[in-house]
């Protein structure tokens, strides 16, 4: 009777951890017409609405690519804001498909709250800033500033690590969302304010006047800003993760937004399986042969994507740096598609 019970258990328990492994969120997303995004309550050049409630950034960006590789429709997208605090639990609950949303990838994160992280859209680190009128250039004369922080993020423990590290004496302001944290600044509650360096170039943009404003050189940590999905089902994880690498694919072979229709016809065989004219990459994820073309003509490539909403093309003007491809020193890298 005892073994009996031991096996009705164990039964019980595979049932369980089965009906997580077998979650179809693909199934879920293409009953429902479109992907439920979750984004940032408004970040400059990654995920921010204009008066009309219409979506930019690098994030958003890539779920219309998402969007697109599956309906062939780059708009088949809808953005939740979230914030540093509900992020994990919108998404654990099933409120979302996806977090993109310059989330770090820790590996807190990674192995305790049942998500699995997709891939670095960016990289990125902490940095400071600070109004020029205090005379402040380095991160070593911040001891005993008052520090605007937004509490429950990496943002916070690496700040503490940092002031601790360097003896210096560490003042934090916290606050519970992004919005309130600027305005705390920006009011003068603070002496400084710290984030994601490319964040903080963001938010420059946006005070009243900029130029008082300055971005202090010192990065003080490694903040890999990946997308984010649920543990459970693999399929998902797997398109959200090739739709990201399809993107450097394309930027690496030269396939542009303006030019895919034109490389249907290249005799590259590596262009040639990326769009779908050779091969089938589509069926293992449960998609058309075509994803990556669709997810190319929606959105353009990689490179494209980064220029227009953090790079050379936007306000940030931020250099590609660590985010440039391999081949040009960077660590953007796809695995290939064959």
């Amino acid at each position: 009777m005892k073994k009996q019970i031991l096996m009705l258990a164990a039964t019980a328990a595979f049932g369980l951890s089965g009906s997580v492994a077998l979650a179809d969120t693909l199934a879920d997303v293409k009953a429902r017409g479109f992907v439920q995004c979750g984004v940032t309550e408004g970040v400059p050049g990654f995920s921010q609405p204009d008066a009309s409630n219409n979506w930019a950034g690098l994030d958003v960006e890539y779920c219309r690519a998402l969007a697109a590789a599956i309906f062939n429709d780059p708009t088949a997208v809808r953005f939740t804001p979230t914030t540093s605090s509900d992020r994990f639990t919108v998404l654990g609950s099933g409120e979302v498909d996806l977090l993109a949303r310059t989330t770090t990838w820790t590996m807190t994160r990674d192995t305790t709250l049942g998500l699995m992280f997709v891939g670095t859209l960016f990289y990125d680190g902490q940095g400071f800033v600070v109004r020029k009128a205090d005379g402040i250039t380095s991160a070593s004369g911040l001891s005993g500033a008052a520090v605007c922080i937004e509490s429950g993020t990496t943002t916070e423990l690496n700040a503490a690590d940092y002031f601790s590290s360097n003896g210096l004496e560490f003042n934090p302001v916290t606050f519970t969302g992004q919005a309130e944290v600027l305005k705390a600044y920006e009011d003068g509650r603070c002496d400084v304010l710290t984030s994601d360096s490319s964040q903080l170039a963001g938010n420059i943009t946006e005070f009243a006047v900029p130029e008082d404003h300055i971005l202090l050189p010192d990065i003080i940590s490694k903040e890999p800003l990946a997308t984010v999905v649920r543990q459970g089902d693999d399929t998902w994880f797997e398109i959200n993760r090739w739709v990201y690498y399809a993107l450097l694919e394309a930027e690496e072979q030269g396939v542009t937004q303006a030019n895919v229709d034109e490389m249907l016809g290249s005799d590259n065989p590596t262009i040639r399986r990326l769009l779908g004219v050779e091969g089938d990459f589509g069926t293992p994820l449960g998609l058309t042969k075509d994803w990556a073309y669709q997810a190319i003509k929606g959105t353009g490539n990689y490179g494209e994507i980064f220029e227009r909403n953090v790079g050379s093309g936007s306000p940030l003007n931020l250099a590609r740096g660590l985010n440039a491809l391999w081949t040009d020193g960077g660590l953007q890298y796809a695995p290939p598609i064959r």
